[in-house]
């Protein structure tokens, strides 16, 4: 018990460290960076921007890592499918971390200049990545403090997988497709309240 208090400790604070940077990057600094001087702009780039990155992409790394080893333990008592929430939770922010890893950074990078590349097309995907990860971020939290905390009655196997192939299909949205409502920050934080609501609503009625 005791060891399973500090990984979930542990997961609780990295994730406070990786979602407190997503929501810094999409509605603090890519607002700030519409507005900016070039001067500023670039200072900012140079210094600021690498290092809240560091943060980020460490904070999703180690906030995965312990998320696996409280998987692991929950999958050891009971079957994923008999907790519908954890697997929404699961799925939602797996994708988030390999957003992180596969697209964001590697695209912030050519923004930053760390590596060639084509920087327009590399920030219009690292963007929608982050904004999928914002959209995500509601869900995956309902996922995670549901499974502890919310009773829904009835869950039908129809209604879990539903759940999960509306996140996959906005996952796909992520890589292959467009930013759309999320383009500013009321859109994409209402578009993760309501799909948080969506995936509720299927639990319970579906």
């Amino acid at each position: 018990m005791v060891l399973e208090f500090i990984f979930r400790f542990a997961h609780v604070l990295f994730g406070i460290v990786w979602i407190g940077m997503l929501y810094y990057f999409n509605f603090v600094q890519t607002e700030y960076f519409k507005e900016a001087e070039a001067d500023a702009k670039a200072d900012a780039m140079k210094k600021l921007a690498p290092r809240a990155l560091w943060w980020f992409r460490w904070g999703a790394m180690f906030t995965f890592l312990t998320g696996l080893i409280l998987l692991h333990q929950v999958g050891a008592t009971t079957n994923f499918m008999g907790m519908p929430l954890i697997s929404i939770g699961a799925l939602a922010g797996t994708f988030m971390f390999l957003n992180v890893w596969l697209i964001i950074w590697p695209k912030q990078k050519v923004v930053l200049g760390l590596k060639e590349g084509d920087g327009p097309s590399s920030a219009a995907k690292a963007g929608l990545a982050s904004r999928t990860n914002t959209l995500f971020s509601a869900p995956m939290l309902f996922g995670m403090l549901g499974s502890k905390n919310l009773y829904i009655a009835d869950v039908s196997n129809n209604g879990i997988y539903l759940c999960l192939a509306i996140i996959v299909l906005l996952e796909l949205n992520a890589i292959f497709g467009k930013v759309g409502p999320m383009a500013s920050v009321k859109g994409v934080i209402h578009c993760s309240l309501g799909l948080t609501a969506l995936l509720w609503a299927i639990l319970a009625f579906v």
